[in-house]
């Protein structure tokens, strides 16, 4: 697949997660298979690039092309400068965030809530392509309830402004993230565009993901709560597509060192202080794929702590013991 220029290295992309995919996460995706990561929605209100919350979302240095930044807001002509800004800043593809169903985000009329006007839908694709000489992408819902699915509008819409890419979520924005993801409105789209189509909901296994591929037409699929806490689910999903088959997850000892490296970067990124605290979703996660559960003591010494050194050497310690266990 190719977005613009740009050859993309497999079809398994890492979803852009508010909260989850900043810099440190995007770096273990990608070395566990993910052929293209988005970072976290970035604001449009320039007024707010010097909070500390969008002073780390924009540090881009290090990342592998295509760097991908996605954006978020309601006014194009904001957009458009939010585009600018961030290609100046190493951008190499825009995102839009059309598909966010967070209430804070939809109260503002941005993300999925976007989708109930059209006519602003195509005003902000058209602003920013023609703001910024690199590839733009959007990332929506099917509608914004189920009796007003208009992903097909709206990918017509987007085609004609000049977005080379598109990525559905197969549900509406009054669903959230509960129900069966519909796959049906994804189909219609990628057998009506000629711009690549994005698969994303509830992939969680290599199988799905062909399936889901197959089902729908599309190009690619996006991966995004199911690779949390197993980032290797990246590299079994590209396996499987490009051969048939994949291989067994990585061993207790590499997935143990995958886990101290992620922590060890994340406390490295954003200091002890908050890097201890980030650490501890991630931590939840790698804990729930884990092979033998945890103490609920030992949990809430690990959650408890504020030191960044004895974050880590718990989590060690733990992980040693368990293979150990494992091995005897």
């Amino acid at each position: 697949m190719k977005i613009g220029s740009f050859d993309i290295a497999n079809p398994v992309i890492a979803a852009p997660m508010a909260g989850v995919t900043d810099k440190p996460y995007r770096q273990v995706c990608r070395a566990h298979g993910a052929g293209l990561v988005v970072s976290e929605m970035v604001t449009s209100r320039s007024d707010l690039r010097h909070s500390t919350k969008t002073r780390f979302r924009l540090d881009l240095a290090g990342e592998p092309e295509p760097v991908v930044v996605q954006i978020v807001g309601t006014d194009p002509d904001m957009l458009g400068e939010a585009a600018q800004f961030n290609v100046e800043n190493g951008a190499q593809i825009i995102d839009i965030n059309m598909g966010c169903p967070a209430k804070k985000v939809c109260k503002k009329a941005a993300g999925s809530a976007l989708l109930a006007n059209e006519p602003l839908v195509a005003d902000i694709l058209t602003t920013v392509v023609q703001s910024v000489d690199v590839p733009v992408t959007v990332k929506i819902r099917t509608g914004t309830t189920p009796e007003t699915r208009n992903a097909n509008t709206i990918a017509r819409i987007a085609e004609d402004a000049g977005v080379e890419a598109i990525t559905i979520h197969g549900r509406t924005r009054e669903c959230k993230f509960v129900g069966a993801v519909e796959y049906d409105s994804i189909a219609e789209v990628a057998s009506r565009v000629d711009i690549p189509v994005i698969a994303n909901g509830d992939i969680t296994t290599p199988e799905q993901a062909k399936l889901v591929l197959n089902y729908t037409g599309a190009d690619a699929v996006m991966i995004g709560r199911a690779a949390q806490g197993q980032p290797w689910l990246f590299q079994q999903i590209a396996d499987y597509l490009a051969t048939g088959r994949y291989g067994q997850i990585p061993s207790a000892s590499d997935r143990a060192q995958t886990i101290l490296d992620h922590l060890g970067a994340i406390h490295a990124f954003y200091g002890d202080g908050l890097g201890v605290r980030l650490a501890r979703k991630h931590i939840k996660w790698y804990l729930a794929h884990w092979d033998t559960p945890i103490s609920e003591t030992l949990r809430q010494t690990i959650n408890q702590t504020e030191n960044p050194t004895e974050q880590i050497a718990l989590i060690e310690q733990f992980l040693c013991a368990s293979m150990l266990s494992a091995a005897a």
